[in-house]
């Protein structure tokens, strides 16, 4: 998992890395907004960022605030880096879309708990908008196979959107990806098959008569 650190003091830099790194996640490390902005827009970006309050180029809040308003931003868990402890400044940073805060000088337990709750959520996220892709695409072919099918009243084929007459299974393999086994109904067995197994039978047995 990729973590994004943005931090302009050298040593808190060099400490998260360690850390991070040492728990076996993938490091970003830059020291100013401006650069952790650039990598937050791209298609292959961190999905946890520990971002400064307070650093060049853009502080923490103002990244927070820009990545709420990117698409699938609920994928970007961000932690707010910040040495105010007052409730008001952090209130502040979660008002501009931070997910958590750490204060500094950090415990380093605190931060891998905090670390590790923003990958859970994360992933979570993830599984639940995988999920809702599927159930969109399912309700697209249920909508596809509400609408009226012009059927044949005597073979039983289906006419499609381009005026073409097609045999059920393949109109309903090709718009609603089934695929089909094929069996004999009772109904149909007595109707069609059971007949010419008694035909069969009573051909042979003229056949062996003849014979004798």
């Amino acid at each position: 998992m990729k973590i994004l650190i943005a931090d302009d003091d050298f040593l808190t830099r060099q400490m998260l890395q360690f850390l991070l790194q040492k728990w076996e996640y993938e490091v970003i490390v830059v020291n100013d907004g401006a650069q952790a902005w650039q990598i937050l827009q791209t298609e292959d970006r961190p999905i946890v960022a520990i971002l400064d309050r307070v650093m060049p180029g853009m502080e923490g809040t103002e990244i927070c605030r820009k990545i709420r308003e990117l698409p699938h931003a609920e994928l970007i868990y961000v932690i707010l880096l910040t040495c105010r402890g007052h409730k008001n400044d952090i209130v502040e940073g979660l008002e501009s879309g931070a997910n958590d805060y750490i204060t500094k000088p950090f415990y380093y337990r605190e931060l891998r708990a905090r670390v590790e709750v923003g990958r859970k959520i994360i992933e979570l996220q993830s599984a639940l908008a995988e999920r809702v892709k599927q159930l969109e695409e399912a309700m697209e072919h249920v909508k596809m196979l509400q609408n009226f099918l012009p059927i044949c009243s005597y073979c039983k084929k289906i006419r499609d959107d381009q005026n073409y007459w097609q045999q059920l299974e393949f109109y309903f393999a090709t718009h609603a990806d089934i695929k089909f086994s094929h069996g004999i109904c009772p109904d149909c067995y007595e109707k069609y098959i059971k007949p010419e197994m008694d035909e069969l039978k009573k051909l042979n047995t003229v056949s062996g008569q003849s014979k004798k």
